[in-house]
């Protein structure tokens, strides 16, 4: 277990078969350090999920919406009340869509579309889990939301074993196991996912991520430090604005500075400390040129 106290990131590699929660808190006790997690895997999905450590959490705000991207693959004929492989079995069907069908029917999700979300889904309806209350057999009905589909690729197809993996770009709130389902229907079939990995959300990518077998076999080695990003890295697209230190100082007394720099007008900045070079937090410059806090570090924030 590491004990010293540490701020920063991790992005992990959900394995299959635990909740993003249970991952979340064996990060937890092995850091020994506060964490939250950034957009719910399901139990079976894999994939990327980001670990805010300690003073990462209060950032966690300034990348939840981001965009996310999956690969997953559906198998046709069987549907199920979860849409996805650990379901029961609610309906099947002779009919298999053909490549043809799958490459016609892609083209008409791509965009901003409405999307029933699952009833087996941490969506809260008046305060409890969606999925807590369908497993107990309440009868619900899920909204529609606006969700943004980018693009879809079909990857790989083996009909005649009645599957087909698909990638797809989309815009957060996106269920995967709903848009196979629809994508089906709208070929006059069922289905369900049988495999969902997410491959990046934001800044973070299945490329730079570690598995939790990995991570947990560092233990209390120096290495598990050095896979954590600090705590700025993940907030590339705002702005950086350097200070002077008593600046800053004065910023962390509640005062408000004033902006000279026009192209900061308007924006959340990311705000340094000239003379540390350290990331200090992210404030807001009004159209008057007016810096306020919106989120600070601790002063001693031990960041990596």
């Amino acid at each position: 277990m590491v004990t010293s106290e540490l701020n920063g990131w991790l992005c992990l590699n959900k394995p299959t078969g635990i909740s993003s929660n249970s991952a979340m808190l064996s990060v937890r006790k092995m850091f020994n350090q506060k964490t939250g997690y950034v957009g719910t895997l399901d139990p079976f999905a894999t994939g990327v999920l980001p670990i805010a450590i300690g003073e990462a959490r209060k950032f966690i705000r300034f990348i939840e919406n981001s965009n996310k991207e999956y690969t997953f693959t559906v198998s046709f004929g069987i549907s199920t009340d979860t849409l996805d492989k650990d379901g029961k079995i609610t309906a099947r069907t002779s009919k298999i869509p053909s490549k043809d069908d799958i490459l016609r029917i892609i083209s008409q999700f791509c965009g901003e579309i409405e999307q029933v979300p699952p009833i087996f889904s941490a969506i809260k309806i008046d305060g409890r889990r969606a999925c807590d209350r369908a497993r107990k057999g309440e009868e619900l009905r899920m909204r529609p939301r606006k969700i943004n589909i980018f693009s879809i690729e079909l990857i790989e197809e083996n009909l005649k074993q009645r599957e087909a993996t698909l990638e797809v770009s989309c815009s957060k709130g996106t269920y995967i196991r709903s848009l196979a389902r629809d994508m089906a229907e709208k070929m006059g079939s069922l289905c369900h996912v049988k495999n969902l990995c997410r491959r990046k959300s934001g800044f973070f990518s299945l490329n730079d991520s570690i598995s939790l077998e990995k991570l947990l076999e560092m233990g209390d080695t120096a290495a598990a430090v050095d896979v954590l990003i600090p705590l700025e890295r993940p907030l590339d697209d705002i702005p950086a604005l350097n200070l002077r230190n008593r600046d800053v100082k004065r910023l962390r007394s509640g005062l408000r500075l004033t902006v000279e720099e026009e192209a900061f007008f308007s924006s959340e900045v990311k705000i340094f400390d000239d003379a540390n070079r350290k990331f200090q937090g992210v404030g807001f410059v009004s159209n008057s040129g007016e810096l306020r806090v919106v989120r600070m570090c601790a002063r001693n924030e031990g960041i990596i």
